[in-house]
């Protein structure tokens, strides 16, 4: 009985140890995140940012715990083209435009050599919306069908965007700034903001319209936002894919500015509402249109988030950015300029945001058996020049759908539960949740397998490529995950149910059922 009795004590105090080591690691990892935004805050040169001078519903939203978070620290060290790099911890150019002045306002861009895109802020920045030339935007998809494009993508006047800045003294030596003056050259904004292949880029056209004024330019501003606000323009707005990579640009701008809480967010586009604001909702504190403001508006710290498709999602089809998805602990181990976290760190925080668990230790699948998604392609309206019919990328999905469904009902080795993912009509926190339960996700090429993003690490992706869409975007984000990926090539867009079935056994018996 003693013997007995001394195991006992010794298990005790053994798992006692054990929680207490796990505890520290936990604060350790806190603390380290909390000093991290505390010194990228110390850059800040005014404290207004910290003032919630708005109603409770309009403070800002803290940034969750997250198992995949590594310290974004603007290290000038980080390798160019290196996998940091190209997930968005490269942005290490620092270029003062105008430096702070008491009591007035500021500017800065940091450039990534290796995006070749600029994140950009500044403080006492002023937004006229009567100087931005496009629809009202935010309105029902229904009372604005036919509208063109051009409608709803910003043109800018001169002095669209203000500075304020001290234009009576110089800094350092530099020539003293003139009242109504550009802030950015054009010399400038074509070196740290490239129009590479892009048309129509709207971030250059607005940053060509900043000008720098006196404080008292500022008195006309019908409203004050204290809080730190991403300024973002879309283009895709109604596509996954996409909106995917806004998103991505407008999480990153807010981790290399170390901003101390979720900033809330302005589109300076006139697009109308689609189901994708329920994410925008949930990632960030509040978002809001340009030409919803009833006049002229004042930013006490103001961030411009880059175009969509200046980011590693965008620019990473090309198939030149050789990295594997890792975990953070690993990385935080051992360093690995071939290796990223930072597409999972993304991933949960989407699901972090529509608070679906996270945990860092989850390897199995809620409940019994092992949930295999099959992502559907369903018609449905998406913009206002939208017809409402999606291109079939694979002509008998139903068939296929059925057959798997048969397949699953008559497994014996395990249970399989075959859920069907017709996303286009369900809430975005339920899309989220049904790529976090699954063990496979399986459908054919289409901007709904971006959701791959937020799987967890131990899901494995199928996807069905037809003749005509052979392209890499899901093949990329798994690798760039770590997730194990497989495909079925289709001469054109037919898929035999068989061929099917039987590489989703080949998959599930690996699972171990």
């Amino acid at each position: 009985m003693n013997k007995k009795t001394s195991k006992l004590i010794k298990i005790l105090l053994s798992l006692f140890a054990l929680n207490l080591f796990s505890l520290y690691l936990y604060f350790s990892h806190s603390h380290s995140h909390s000093q991290h935004r505390n010194q990228n805050q110390d850059r800040l040169p005014f404290t207004e940012t910290h003032f919630q001078l708005h109603p409770p519903h309009h403070f800002s939203k803290a940034w969750p715990i997250i198992p995949s978070y590594l310290p974004w620290s603007q290290n000038p060290n980080v390798g160019y083209r290196s996998c940091e790099a190209f997930f968005g911890n490269g942005f290490s150019t620092h270029l003062d435009l105008l430096p702070a002045a008491r009591s007035g306002g500021w500017f800065r861009c940091y450039y990534s050599e290796t995006l070749g895109s600029s994140i950009c802020e500044g403080g006492k920045v002023k937004m006229d919306n009567q100087k931005i030339k496009m629809s009202r935007g935010g309105e029902k998809l229904e009372g604005v069908m036919g509208r063109a494009d051009e409608e709803e993508l910003p043109t800018f006047e001169n002095g669209a965007f203000q500075v304020e800045g001290d234009v009576k003294s110089g800094f350092k030596g530099r020539r003293r700034k003139r009242e109504g003056e550009k802030l950015m050259s054009d010399e400038f904004i074509d070196k740290y903001v490239p129009q590479a292949d892009i048309l129509k880029h709207t971030m250059r056209e607005l940053l060509g319209s900043i000008r720098i004024v006196d404080a008292k330019e500022f008195d006309d501003c019908d409203q004050w936002v204290e809080e730190p606000t991403l300024l973002v323009t879309r283009y895709e707005y109604a596509n996954l894919f996409h909106t995917m990579t806004d998103w991505y640009n407008a999480y990153i701008s807010s981790r290399v500015t170390g901003l101390p809480n979720r900033p809330h967010v302005v589109f300076v586009d006139g697009h109308c509402t689609t189901q994708l604001e329920e994410t925008w909702d949930a990632l960030f504190s509040s978002f809001r249109y340009a030409k919803n403001f009833s006049g002229p508006v004042c930013f006490r710290h103001a961030i411009f988030s880059p175009l969509g498709y200046e980011n590693v999602l965008f620019k990473g089809l090309r198939g030149d950015v050789d990295c594997h998805g890792a975990t953070a602990h690993d990385l935080w181990q051992n360093p690995d300029d071939k290796k990223t976290a930072r597409l999972s760190e993304f991933g949960e925080m989407i699901r972090a945001a529509f608070g679906l668990q996270v945990n860092r230790h989850r390897t199995e699948k809620p409940g019994s058996g092992h949930n295999v998604l099959f992502v559907r392609r369903e018609d449905y309206l998406a913009h206002p020049r939208h017809g409402g019919k999606v291109e079939s990328r694979l002509s008998n999905e139903q068939e296929v759908f059925d057959s798997l469904q048969s397949w699953a009902s008559n497994y014996l080795d395990c249970k399989i539960n075959l859920v069907n993912g017709l996303f286009a009509h369900m809430a975005m926190k339920e899309q989220v949740r049904a790529i976090q339960d699954a063990s496979v996700i399986i459908g054919a090429h289409g901007a709904g397998l971006t959701h791959i993003v937020s799987a967890t690490a131990k899901t494995v992706i199928l996807e069905i490529v037809s003749g005509q869409f052979r392209r890499p975007h899901f093949e990329y984000i798994s690798k760039w995950k770590g997730l194990e990926y497989h495909a079925i090539y289709l001469d054109g867009s037919y898929a035999k149910p068989t061929d099917v079935i039987d590489k989703l056994s080949h998959i599930i018996r690996n699972l171990g059922c």
